[in-house]
């Protein structure tokens, strides 16, 4: 993977906060009875409003400005005219396109009043992306982070999806090194300052296996059961990693804690 130059690291911090902000709007309009396809359009205005493309938009024909995955969707769901329920949970994933860099981050919701379980999973995978992060440092393994997160996560009694994995981010929205977030993995290649990458866990409440819908972009747990994810964008340093794409309000708490 490819070291940035100081002028390519600033645009990746530029591009990592801005996204944040999209995801801020994003936040703001998750309740109850509101679509997906609403929070897409505002998704879609604030990135203009910020001079930013939605790095979603039209990638490989996705039809939409942002992902929004909820309940049993693991990634890469579509949005749409269903209106969010009680006790829904949805993850909105948020790319933007900044002066030629892109900035990449999701996070799951709660919507209403969610069971115990569902907060748990939620909750779980929020806890093995932090576990994740934490290890993240020059002269670390990228095949060692799905250790890390496995571990975690099996000892709550979840399970990692295998089929996606986090990803190098530049000028290039996916690059190398591949991510896996699944122990025993063959990932390649040492973590250097300048490395800039996303780490982003899907979490399964039954098993980890997936399917697609027909629609060619939906996944799915292949169980019906619910899946959770958190995604940041990192930037290697020299004494461990910046979260890019972390909130700036509340000491970078999800917004499942507010």
């Amino acid at each position: 993977s490819r070291i940035l130059i100081e002028a390519e690291s600033k645009g990746m911090r530029l591009a990592g906060r801005l996204g944040r902000e999209v995801m801020d709007v994003a936040a703001s309009m998750v309740k109850v009875g509101v679509t997906t396809e609403e929070i897409d359009d505002a998704v879609y205005q604030a990135c203009i409003n910020r001079d930013c493309y939605p790095s979603p938009l039209n990638y490989r024909g996705f039809p939409k400005s942002c992902c929004t995955s909820v309940n049993e969707v693991i990634c890469h769901g579509i949005p749409d005219q269903r209106p969010l329920q009680d006790g829904d949970i949805v993850n909105i994933d948020i790319t933007v396109f900044k002066d030629g860099f892109h900035g990449d981050l999701n996070e799951t919701f709660f919507v209403g009043n969610v069971d115990e379980r569902g907060r748990k999973l939620v909750e779980a995978s929020h806890e093995s992306l932090q576990r994740a992060i934490a290890s993240v440092k020059p002269g670390a393994k990228y095949r060692d982070i799905g250790g890390y997160i496995q571990k975690y996560i099996n000892s709550q009694g979840f399970s990692v999806v295998r089929s996606y994995c986090g990803h190098g981010i530049n000028q290039l929205f996916h690059t190398v090194p591949s991510v896996p977030h699944y122990a025993k993995n063959k990932a390649v290649g040492i973590m250097k300052p300048g490395h800039c990458f996303t780490i982003e866990p899907m979490i399964n409440e039954g098993g980890w296996g997936d399917t697609l819908w027909p629609d060619d972009w939906t996944a799915v747990t292949t169980d019906g059961k619910r899946s959770s994810q958190f995604e940041q964008t990192l930037l290697v340093t020299e004494t461990g990693c910046d979260i890019l794409t972390g909130r700036l309000e509340k000491g970078g708490q999800p917004y499942f804690r507010d």
